[in-house]
This record gives structure tokens, C-alpha cells and sequence, in this order.
């Protein structure tokens, strides 16, 4: 980073001079090569485009999707002028201004559409002049499915349900960070942080009324979000990609196809909407231990969508709708609703996922795990992995943990020795592979263009996307974030988090005869 310090602090002037000469250079380079090639080939077409080794050309499309396209010089060099300054502007977005790195808020001009409790919706945003990639998160915070539920989020959690205390800017972490220290391949997009209020996993389309306390448009607030980021250039984007965690990684499978619809219906179907769903993909199983529907976080999955669904008018995508006619509840599941989808969705799940074990009513804390709670979540595992097996861009890793894209340690939690960051590269280049081929084969089906099932074409070697951790308990991934004791928030190695759920790894190595550390090792390896 020493390198963009030094050229944010030299100033415009230098900046452009520096990336004009450098693409010049670059030019002038790529026509003599053109030449060359024309005078080897014999060929003398006017426009065309120059032809990137593999690996450069791969470097290029994972940094941005702007177009080096040297054909307008030939006839238009104030183009060629405008499209060096824009390349400049992307490669320092922060030199020619002072340097910000925060996301504003900006609430919604459409007024009627709210929070919970009626104070207005809205996003915050840090714009990227030079670049069409768009990052559209949304923020994940569970729900509440009924009055009493409701009350009580509104008087412990009143802002994941109302406006009225939210800061004036948010600084962007993990995806969405704006150094490319951390964050390698959507640094430089325009990031979009859409805060959740209206406690209906996204779903909502509900108005408060004299009956009603409380409003849920969780589903008519992202169509809002997107109606307003087309004036602020979203209509001249290549790719939208619709990002989430937990609440907001369900809201992300329930929205993603409705906001490529949307963006279709009002003449932009050449941006390509994807959707990155993390720690969103719930199973609608039967609990450890059975309690009544009494609280958000103890009310089995099934009752609570059920309930909630019909207290938040919650939509569902149509396709899915119509596969679960009268029984909507199960498009908030992620393996019932994924098979529906049109749009590219990419799955980050944990393998043994926190929230999901709440739900269940399994305590991980006070005394060790007896052997029923150990057979639970091993087969917790099991059920999950099988779920996942048909996804084609998926990364779940054996760990017990919850939300992962915008942690501060995202870059290094790895499966199979590729991290997220690098998948989603993969993703993109595999995407971007299998544009190309369906339009040299002249393809104009949308779905076969856009869905998931789409991904025809091999990923390039060494750039794996469906990466899931086959080891069979929590953290048998090495790369698996810290733990903490959830009583005393004390750090717990992978040893003591072994044996606090009943299995010593210290006195089976004892018993072998080996070091403690080699039989994890040793476990680990042959369970990947």
C-alpha cells in the first residue's frame, strides 16, 4: 500500500500524467503488436481488439470489468482521452479528492416505504466514479413473527426496527472494504450497506396501519434501494451483485431474481445480478430439544416462517411460489428455494453454523457436550453437506461459527487450501467464461444465460468453486476462526473445544502414543 499512500498525497496532475503515459506506453505497445500480427497474417480488419495472454487477461477481469478497449482510438482520440481518465479514476478513485473511505447514508425518496416503525428506510453508499461493479449488501439480524415477539425486538434491538439512531456514515469491512489489502477483488465497486429494519428476513411488503403496529417491507425497501442507485449511475453498470448474511443471506435468495426482474422491466437487462448468500441457508429441521414458539430464538424454524409469513405479507419469488403452492414457508429454506432460481447465486454456509445450532436448542456452553448433543451436531453436519452437494459455487467450511463476508478475517479462513476471496474470483471468471460461449453460440435464453445451472463450462484449472470441508466435527478445519468460552469470552484452542465436546484428543494420542497436535493433523488431512 506504500505505492497508492505516495500517489494519493502527489495529487491529480501526477496521477493522470503517470496513468496517461502508462497507458500510451501500453498502446503503443498493443498496435505494433496488432501489426505485427496483421503482417504475419496477412489480415487487415480495422477493429480489433487486443488479444490478452490468459493469465494478464484474467488479472485484468478480476481487478475491474471496465473495458480496455483500444479500437476507439483509431477514430476518436478525445474518447480514448476520457477513457484513460475514467481508468485513472478507477486505479486511484481517492487521489483527486480527499480521501474517504466511509459509506453515507442516504434515506429513500420514496417516504412510504419504512422501517418497523415508520421512521424512514434507507442505505449507505461510497461511490466509485470509475468502476461498474456494484456490491448490494444486505444486513442480517433474525426477525420477529408476531406482536409479542416484535414488542420485545423493539425494546432490546430498537435499531434493527427503526432509523432514528442510525450514524451518519459506516467505514466498509471484510467484502465490503474499500483496501484492496483486503478485499483483492471488489475493492474499488461501488458499496451499498442496507441496514435491516423491518425484521421480515427481507421478505415484507406490508404498510403500518391503525391495526397494525408495526410496518415490513423488507422486500419493498431493496426495490427502493435499487430504484434510487440507477440515478446515481447503477444504470450504466455491468454487475450487480446482491450480497447478505444470516437474515439478510435468506433475504438475498428470496430477492435476487426479483431485483434482475425489476432491473429488466425498467430497460437495463444487460446488467448481470448475481447473488452472494452467506450463513442464510437454514435448515427447516427438527430441533434437539422441542420448546414452544414462545421466542424468536428458540421457536423451531418451521413455526417461525409459518407464523411470520402470514404477519409479514412475505412474498416469494413466483417461481418458487408456484413449486410450493400454499406452503410459501418453505422459499425462506435455502435447499428448497435454490433449485428455483434464475440468477447466479454463489452459497457461504458453516458447516456448523451458530445460529442454526440456537435454533436447534443446542448449548454449547456450562458443562462438556454429552455423546446425544455430539451425535446431533455431527449429524447437524452431515444433513447440511448433503443439502449443499448440488451447488456449484458454494464455500462451507467445518467450523462453528456464523457470517463470514464482511468479518475482518474473511481472507484467511480457507477449504482445501483456496480462500473465499479466491473462489469468488473463480466464480466470476467461470461466470464471465460462460457468457462468452453462450454468446459465440448465439444463446438468447435468459435462464440458460443467467441461472445457476448455466455453469457449463469447467472452472479453469487450479480455480476450484465448489469447496466443502468433508471433515465430521467443528473447527476440524485448521483455518477455522478463534473460539471463545461463550461463558467467560476466554480464547479456547482446538484441543480444548475437542474435549469440551467430548472428544480428548490429548488422551487418544496418549493412548496412541503420538503427539497431540499430529493426531489433529493426521484427522484433519484424511477427513479432506
Amino acid at each position: 500500500m506504500s505505492t497508492h499512500r505516495l500517489d494519493r498525497r502527489l495529487g491529480t496532475f501526477g496521477y493522470l500524467v503517470r496513468s496517461f503515459l502508462l497507458f500510451l506506453f501500453i498502446l503503443i505497445s498493443a498496435q505494433r503488436a496488432v501489426e505485427a500480427r496483421r503482417a504475419r497474417s496477412g489480415r487487415t480488419h480495422a477493429s480489433r481488439r487486443i488479444q490478452l495472454t490468459p493469465h494478464y487477461r484474467d488479472r485484468v477481469e478480476a481487478a475491474e470489468s471496465f473495458p480496455l478497449d483500444f479500437t476507439a482510438v483509431e477514430g476518436n482520440v478525445d474518447n480514448f482521452m476520457t477513457q484513460i481518465k475514467n481508468l485513472a479514476q478507477s486505479l486511484y478513485p481517492c487521489s483527486a479528492q480527499k480521501l474517504d473511505q466511509d459509506m453515507k447514508l442516504h434515506f429513500l425518496k420514496n417516504e412510504s416505504v419504512t422501517c418497523n416503525d415508520g421512521s424512514p428506510a434507507g442505505y449507505y453508499i461510497k461511490e466509485s466514479k470509475g468502476s461498474k461493479r456494484w456490491l448490494v449488501y444486505l444486513e442480517g439480524g433474525w426477525y420477529c413473527f408476531n406482536k409479542q415477539t416484535c414488542d420485545s425486538r423493539y425494546d432490546t434491538m430498537r435499531r434493527l426496527m427503526s432509523s432514528t439512531k442510525w450514524t451518519r456514515t459506516r467505514r466498509g469491512t471484510g467484502i465490503l472494504s474499500p483496501l484492496p489489502e483486503d478485499n483483492p477483488h471488489w475493492w474499488n465497486a461501488n458499496m451499498v450497506y442496507i441496514p435491516y429494519c423491518s425484521s421480515d428476513a427481507w421478505s415484507g411488503a406490508m404498510n403500518k396501519t391503525e391495526l397494525s403496529d408495526y410496518a415490513f417491507m423488507g422486500s419493498l425497501i431493496i426495490k427502493e434501494v435499487v430504484n434510487d442507485l440507477l440515478s446515481k449511475g447503477l444504470d450504466n453498470a455491468k454487475v450487480l451483485l446482491l450480497a447478505g448474511s444470516s437474515a439478510g443471506g435468506t433475504g438475498v435468495l428470496l430477492n435476487v431474481d426479483q431485483v434482475a426482474e425489476q432491473l429488466e422491466a425498467q430497460g437495463f437487462p444487460g446488467i448481470k445480478v448475481r447473488g452472494l448468500a452467506d450463513s442464510g441457508w437454514f435448515l427447516d429441521n427438527r430441533q434437539y430439544r422441542h420448546t414452544d414458539c414462545l421466542h424468536t430464538i428458540t421457536c423451531p424454524p418451521t413455526d417461525a416462517i409459518k407464523r411470520g409469513i402470514r404477519y409479514w405479507g412475505g412474498l416469494v419469488p413466483e417461481s418458487c411460489r408456484q413449486a410450493h403452492v400454499g406452503e410459501e414457508w418453505n422459499c425462506f429454506f435455502g435447499y428448497k428455494i435454490y433449485p428455483t432460481l434464475k440468477s447466479p447465486v454463489f452459497v457461504v454456509q458453516w458447516l456448523f453454523d451458530e445460529a442454526q445450532l440456537t435454533v436447534d436448542n443446542v448449548r454449547l456452553t456450562g458443562q462438556p457436550v454429552q455423546q446425544n448433543q455430539w451425535t446431533y451436531i455431527h449429524n447437524l453436519g452431515q444433513q447440511l453437506r448433503s443439502t449443499l452437494q448440488d451447488v456449484p459455487a458454494l464455500f462451507a467450511p467445518a467450523c462453528l461459527s456464523h457470517e463470514l463476508i464482511t468479518r475482518t478475517y474473511w481472507m484467511d479462513i480457507q477449504v482445501k487450501g483456496t480462500s473465499l476471496p479466491r473462489a469468488l474470483h473463480c466464480w466470476d471468471r467461470s461466470l464471465q467464461d460462460n457468457a462468452r460461449a453462450n454468446s459465440s453460440h448465439g444463446s438468447h435464453n435468459h435462464k440458460h444465460q443467467h441461472g445457476h445451472k448455466a455453469l457449463s463450462t469447467s472452472p479453469p484449472r487450479g480455480c476450484p468453486l465448489h469447496l466443502i470441508d468433508s471433515c465430521p466435527w467443528p473447527h476440524c478445519n485448521p483455518t477455522c476462526p478463534t473460539l471463545r468460552d461463550q461463558l467467560t469470552g476466554q480464547e479456547m484452542s482446538v484441543i480444548q473445544f475437542l474435549k469440551h465436546m467430548g472428544f480428548d484428543v490429548q488422551k487418544i494420542a496418549q493412548q496412541h502414543g503420538m503427539d497431540p497436535g499430529k493426531l489433529l493433523g493426521m484427522l484433519n488431512n484424511n477427513g479432506n
